[in-house]
């Protein structure tokens, strides 16, 4: 009975989002508070919200300071030269803008953090898809596909979760599976392209003059990296101008998302912002202080020193105020449907079905079985749900066939392309929140091309004998 409950509360949360019939934030609290009911344990409905939330709790305290740290770091121009050059390459040419959002999330992507990739891609490459009206759907699905791929780092969290649940090296997980996540990578690049062609062709034919105008008298239009920093104003509609693939006249003029001129910007104190993130980076990989400790220190250093002054610090936490507050609104609604799902013990008992309706023909395969299994389970279910209690579940039983405990490790890691986009990932409200997209538009679209990514890793690994 818990077993059909738990399936119809996730189907049900995800049809009335994805219709748009509940906002996420309602469908994340009311939904799981009426199964609780039905379950019969609606006296202890509390208890399971408070240990929910105490659960997420440092999460949600995390992304709001790193919120503000990243933010902070944008205002003062820490990631201009890397948005510069993806933006050079893009151009006004929907195809690059595509490929490059991939390109720019798999980059930022290499600090483990699924909420740092998606503030500084979306930050970036935001301007540019509103600007051509291009659909922010796929900007939202192709950054979530490249950091799933790129999540599955050792410090990135499932694969050490992996190599924790199974006792066993996370190197020895992660550098066999590398030529299986290129092409898992490769894959996603490839469908950029496919999604950026298919942009191409439904805007038609584009000029930069037609981007730079937004305004039909005039419009102030940003000069680009290298250039001296001024401004330029264009009148009247637009006419004939250069193809969207062409240079402009200064080879260092491009359309810029971030302005070059911002008064927040602060040129002088770089390489200590720099230096600082980088430090805060490698802290989070060596585990010297806990993650929202780290954050909480590193947003009050960057906000005391790069703003001295208190209206300034004002400003700026209130320029980042409404995404601090959505998305710390959507991890505690969260912890709302998360502490439901393990406190009514409905997660265990839908992991239980899955697991004992493996046919016994298909031991042997074990492997292939996790890689299957790990697609939806990583969905609907937490990491720490999934490789602490489905993990060494499947492992035992691979290990009962001769399926070596490292191969069931390997293929627990496929389905992160597809995670990414779970409502219960945190991350992905940062996402979705800053891209301001609809959660069901998103989950429309993504859920097919992020499974397909998954697959395309599943099959690497075998054929590459990693899995």
């Amino acid at each position: 009975m818990l077993t059909i409950l738990g399936f119809t509360m996730i189907a049900t949360f995800l049809v009335l989002i994805m219709l748009k019939k509940m906002s996420p934030i309602a469908a994340l609290v009311l939904i799981p508070a009426l199964f609780c009911v039905f379950v019969g344990k609606g006296g202890k409905l509390g208890d399971y919200v408070i240990d929910g939330v105490t659960s997420l709790a440092p999460t949600a305290a995390m992304l709001m300071f790193a919120i503000v740290y990243f933010g902070v770091m944008i205002d003062v121009g820490l990631f201009d030269p890397i948005v510069r050059g993806i933006l050079k390459f893009c151009k006004a040419d929907p195809l690059r803008i595509v490929v490059g959002t991939a390109v720019l999330a798999a980059i930022v992507s290499l600090d483990g953090d699924g909420s740092t990739t998606f503030m500084i891609t979306v930050s970036a490459m935001y301007p540019l898809y509103k600007r051509l009206k291009m659909s922010l759907v796929v900007m939202t699905g192709v950054a979530a596909m490249a950091n799933g791929v790129m999540n599955t780092l050792p410090w990135g969290g499932p694969t050490a979760r992996a190599a924790t649940a199974l006792k066993v090296s996370a190197s020895d997980i992660f550098v066999p599976m590398i030529p299986a996540l290129a092409v898992g990578m490769l894959a996603v690049l490839v469908l950029s392209y496919v999604l950026g062609r298919r942009e191409r062709k439904r805007l038609g034919v584009l000029t930069l003059d037609d981007v730079l105008v937004e305004e039909p008298e005039t419009e102030t239009v940003l000069v680009g990296a290298g250039g001296d920093g001024n401004t330029r104003t264009r009148t009247g509609s637009s006419g004939s101008g250069t193809d969207a693939d062409a240079e402009l006249p200064d080879e260092d003029e491009g359309f810029q998302g971030l302005d070059p001129d911002r008064a927040t910007l602060r040129p002088k104190l770089y390489w200590f912002n720099a230096l600082l993130t980088v430090t805060l980076l490698t802290a989070m990989i060596m585990e010297w202080l806990p993650i929202p400790v780290l954050f909480l220190l590193g947003a009050a250093l960057a906000l005391t020193v790069n703003f001295p002054h208190m209206p300034d610090q004002k400003a700026r936490l209130g320029a980042h105020a409404e995404n601090v507050l959505n998305v710390s609104g959507m991890v505690f609604a969260a912890a709302v449907f998360t502490g439901v799902l393990q406190g009514t013990g409905m997660v265990d008992h839908m992991a239980t079905w899955l697991v004992g309706n493996i046919p016994d023909g298909m031991g042997p395969h074990m492997a292939f079985v996790t890689g299957v299994l790990s697609i939806p389970l990583t969905y609907f279910m937490s990491n720490d749900g999934f490789y602490f209690g489905i993990v060494p579940v499947l492992a035992e039983a691979g290990n009962a066939h001769g399926v070596s405990t490292l191969e069931i490790a390997r293929a627990s890691l496929v389905g992160q392309p597809l995670h990414m986009s779970s409502p219960l990932v945190p991350a992905v409200y940062v996402l979705v929140g800053m891209a301001k997209v609809e959660f069901g538009d998103h989950t429309r679209f993504v859920v097919k091309w992020a499974a397909l990514t998954s697959l395309v890793v599943l099959g690497a690994g075998i054929l590459f004998g990693i899995i």
